[in-house]
């Protein structure tokens, strides 16, 4: 563990180091004095750049350990609550698959081929995503799996099931889709689940196709919009996740939102991987570590929400009057991050582990 109060000293001996020392000064303005025992221009000018140089490199060692520190875990943790729901989205925008446990990978909450954000739904013309923003429908696609999680089926009002084989699309060949503008490894999952989901959410026999993300690590960099973010790192980006492959909300940030609007909305419809009772309202917010069971996480994001946050997760139908998101906006907002209002964070994994209903939650 660092002591920041070392740090002075670290500055004081980088000054040394450069030539810089109180003694030096003072020969260097001695010596070089115009007869008038006062320093040349040209004196002050190499003694201004000397002390400006020193003054950087000191600077930016500061800023390096500190880093370095907010990179580490705590040694000390406290009790803030326990976990009371958990859910894995397999198909991005589409259906929760509510859990009792999940393992926690670098691209997301597993459980064998169950995995978070590890399909989309994508545009047959051009390989791009589409979401619930433009789509509401799509979280009415529900997908379901087998006991060995090797097999997801999918029902839809109106359409017959239909049962993706996901441990046979790992021995195909793989080619490419995009995510917000970003190339990623894909996987076409065949012509049957292509025209399902056409003619559920365009009533046409083409036009969409489901894809797969192979792979068991992250390979997007952060997002450029991301950036502002220094914690954030590329390995957080997981599967096909909008920013961070780990999401939580507490219990007592959407009772407070709830207390604000007319029709209250589920905790599932702010789509976190991770509920949590005992906090207070949007305590979470200075949250900087997290710690459930072995697995560890850093809080690298907080959670901008959009239109997608308005759409009800069981009617498929965004409310026309933009809640809760107008509300969210009134009190919500964030300096640097626009008109996206928080609700919950996003989580970096640093230690890899499973949890379960009912684990404690630790901060430090």
């Amino acid at each position: 563990m660092i002591d920041f109060c070392s740090i002075p000293l670290t500055f004081r001996h980088q000054r040394n180091a450069d030539g810089l020392s109180d003694e030096m000064l003072s020969k260097l303005l001695n010596n070089g004095a115009d007869g008038t025992g006062k320093p040349t221009a040209g004196q002050l000018l190499a003694i201004a750049a000397g002390v400006g140089v020193a003054s950087a490199l000191g600077y930016g060692v500061y800023r390096l350990l500190k880093y370095r520190a907010e990179q580490q875990p705590p040694t000390e943790w406290h009790r803030v609550g326990e976990v009371s729901d958990l859910w894995i989205y397999p198909i991005k925008s589409c259906g929760a698959v509510r859990v009792r446990q999940f393992q926690c990978s670098p691209i997301g909450p597993q459980l064998g081929l169950l995995r978070d954000r590890i399909f989309m739904v994508v545009k047959s013309a051009d390989g791009k995503f589409i979401t619930g923003r433009t789509h509401p429908t799509l979280v009415l696609v529900q997908p379901a799996f087998d006991a060995q999680y090797e097999h997801m089926t999918l029902s839809a009002p109106g359409m017959m099931d239909i049962v993706v084989n996901v441990k046979q699309l790992l021995e195909a060949a793989p080619g490419s889709a995009e995510v917000w503008d970003q190339p990623v490894t894909a996987v076409d999952c065949g012509e049957e689940v292509a025209r399902w989901l056409s003619r559920f959410l365009l009533s046409e026999d083409f036009g969409l196709r489901l894809a797969y993300y192979p792979l068991d690590r992250p390979t997007r960099p952060v997002r450029e919009k991301n950036r502002i973010h220094r914690m954030l790192t590329a390995r957080d980006s997981g599967a096909l996740h909008d920013a961070t492959s780990y999401m939580l909300v507490s219990e007592g940030s959407v009772a407070d939102v709830n207390t604000r609007l007319d029709k209250p909305v589920p905790a599932l419809q702010y789509r976190a991987n991770i509920l949590v009772k005992g906090p207070s309202a949007f305590e979470e917010d200075d949250w900087k570590w997290i710690r459930i069971g072995d697995t560890v996480y850093r809080n690298v994001k907080p959670c901008t929400r959009c239109l997608f946050t308005n759409v009800d997760p069981e009617t498929g139908v965004s409310s026309p009057v933009q809640e809760p998101l107008t509300t969210l906006r009134k009190y919500r907002l964030k300096p640097g991050l626009g008109q996206s209002p928080v609700v919950g964070m996003q989580m970096g994994i640093r230690t890899l582990g499973a949890i379960g209903l009912g684990d404690t939650v630790y901060v430090g």
